[in-house]
């Protein structure tokens, strides 16, 4: 049985989210402060976690980070109505999904099966692709381009995997955001320039072309 943890410092929005996890089928675990989430993502592994933003004693970006330096596969949800900016792009740079509240429970298990089946990793028959020059190894998430290898983080191998599987066609900001990250568009994040900025610093040439105003075309010759 699938286990998450709710951490939330509101305990009606632990109860809520509880009920609507449990009724699914997960097990749950809950912590209503940073601290005791944290120590209970270190020492209970959950596959998920759900969090907010802003706690007491420990906050959410604390949490996040020392359990994805302790457990860089665990999957995060975050819960917030927090309206920074800036806050939602550093939690999308590291591959943790936000949440607004308020939220619906449909929405809420929507996100939370898409974090699932990443953690899962989808299978596919193809397990190199190859366009052109470029090789993507789906098993060890290694880019090859004229002989130099590259090995890539979790979001940066998704975002290639999309641009190798729609070679030489438009893919726009939105659909890049909602294919890689399961995320609505957000005129306010970048975090899908900062990511191409990645996957262009580990070619040899650049072959991902800028379509302005729109998106990324990942050329095949």
């Amino acid at each position: 049985m699938t286990t998450i943890l709710v951490v939330d410092d509101e305990p009606e929005v632990v109860r809520f989210v509880r009920r609507g996890l449990e009724a699914e089928g997960y097990r749950v675990l809950t912590a209503t402060d940073g601290g005791d989430g944290l120590r209970m993502a270190l020492t209970r592994k959950p596959e998920l976690m759900v969090l907010d933003l802003r706690m007491p004693e420990v906050d959410g970006e604390a949490v996040i980070a020392a359990v994805l330096v302790s457990s860089p596969n665990t999957r995060i949800l975050v819960l917030s109505a927090v309206a920074d900016a800036e806050a939602r792009v550093r939690c999308l740079e590291q591959g943790v999904d936000i949440l607004p509240k308020p939220f619906t429970i449909r929405e809420l298990l929507a996100r939370v099966r898409f974090g699932l089946r990443g953690a899962a990793g989808k299978e596919t028959p193809d397990l190199v692709l190859r366009v052109g020059h470029i090789l993507l190894d789906i098993r060890t998430r290694k880019l090859r381009i004229d002989g130099s290898e590259a090995a890539l983080s979790e979001r940066e191998f998704l975002l290639m995997q999309h641009l190798m599987r729609k070679p030489d066609k438009v893919c726009s900001r939105s659909e890049l955001l909602s294919a890689v990250w399961g995320y609505d568009f957000d005129p306010a994040t970048n975090v899908v320039d900062v990511y191409v900025r990645r996957l262009r610093g580990k070619m040899t040439r650049d072959v991902i072309q800028t379509v302005r105003n729109v998106g990324y075309q990942l050329q095949s010759a």
